[in-house]
């Protein structure tokens, strides 16, 4: 399945998610019956959805401009791989402080 087929699936499921999650808070305010239980899966389902959405329209866009992310600094695009800000020559890719892995592995 192509991913364009699959965003429009997913955005006609998300906003049916979103109108039943409404409908049902709705009916159960209505009847002075809140089951947040209920509520909690319906919205964990809209939730999930909206996840892949986001995330094949992430893709798409990646597919579209051949840019991976924009740099934090400058704001300048960069493609994927990139390690450093063509523009302004901030690193793109997060650090991650090694100290925290090593102590945690450490104490296992």
């Amino acid at each position: 399945m192509d991913l364009e087929r699959r965003r429009d699936q997913l955005h006609a499921r998300v906003a049916e998610l979103q109108w039943d999650l409404g409908g049902l808070v709705y009916e159960m305010a209505v009847r002075d019956r809140m089951r947040v239980d209920v509520l909690v899966k319906r919205a964990a389902l809209l939730q999930d959805a909206d996840a892949e959405l986001e995330e094949i329209e992430r893709i798409i866009h990646v597919e579209q401009t051949r840019t991976a992310g924009s740099c934090v600094s400058c704001g300048a695009p960069h493609s994927s791989g990139a390690s450093y800000c063509w523009q302004c020559g901030q690193p793109v890719l997060q650090q991650v402080d090694t100290s925290t892995i090593f102590s945690s592995s450490a104490s296992e």
